[in-house]
């Protein structure tokens, strides 16, 4: 069995053929998905899904790429997170690739969602793009180890990963390792250790090849597995067993 550790099934693409993207997902043998919140306002979409369905999770948070948004208050992530079907605080993090300026309430935004973290004793599905040296500093700063969870989505440097290794966090990889361009990713890819790493979807977004420009859908993580497992010369049930376990035992959810 798979686990798809990070979807959006509630963003229209995936939601207007929800029977038929859940029927793909038992089809290809992918037992259960997280889908990620990425603001409060959509939060109930989310977590209707999960509350709908026994095989899907939810968390609350509010991306960093919303500048415009009401900001969430720890207190108030803390409260929405009771809900025994969220299980982690996200997405989350810094983003100074599509935004420029003065990005400070990024950055305040993101030591809110580490703090709610800490508190509410779940963690965290971090989001970084253009932004590793100061999503590693905040998550230091501000004791995101205590909390612990995952950088979603991963695209950085051995570097980078290492310094969320270090942190207790788990990694996570799209469809982007799949790409044949993506040379730096492979070779993360091959050095993380096999009990911190998770595998995901994003979708509707980064479908893997062979689907490569499609709209994504949880039930292609196997593709993503399939080229972790050829990276790192296991096999393909291995890989599957194991991120399979990793996502329960960090979400601490009871299987």
């Amino acid at each position: 069995m798979l686990v798809d550790s990070h979807c959006h099934l509630d963003f229209p693409e995936l939601a207007a053929d929800l029977p038929g993207v859940l029927t793909k997902m038992r089809e290809n043998d992918v037992g259960a998905a997280l889908c990620v919140s990425v603001t409060l306002e959509d939060f109930p979409k989310v977590l209707a899904l999960a509350e709908q369905h026994d095989h899907l999770y939810a968390s609350v948070g509010v991306h960093p790429d919303y500048p415009d948004l009401r900001e969430p208050t720890a207190a108030e992530l803390v409260e929405l997170a009771r809900h025994p079907k969220v299980v982690a605080i996200g997405e989350t993090g810094l983003d100074y690739y599509r935004l420029t300026g003065d990005l400070e309430w990024q950055r305040e935004r993101f030591r809110i969602h580490i703090r709610a973290a800490r508190e509410a004793r779940k963690p965290l599905i971090i989001h970084t793009r253009s932004a590793s040296d100061d999503t590693l500093r905040l998550m230091r700063e501000e004791g995101a180890e205590q909390a612990g969870g995952v950088m979603h989505c991963f695209t950085e440097s051995w570097a980078v990963a290492e310094g969320a290794l270090a942190l207790g966090f788990y990694i996570s990889f799209s469809g982007i390792v799949t790409f044949k361009n993506a040379k730096e990713l492979k070779d993360v890819a091959r050095r993380v250790p096999l009990d911190r790493l998770l595998v995901e979807t994003d979708s509707p977004y980064l479908a893997p090849v062979p689907y490569r420009g499609k709209t994504n859908q949880p039930a292609w993580v196997k593709h993503v597995a399939e080229e972790v497992a050829l990276l790192q010369d296991r096999s393909f049930a291995e890989i599957a067993d194991r991120t399979t376990a990793n996502f329960y035992k960090l979400f601490n959810i009871n299987r």
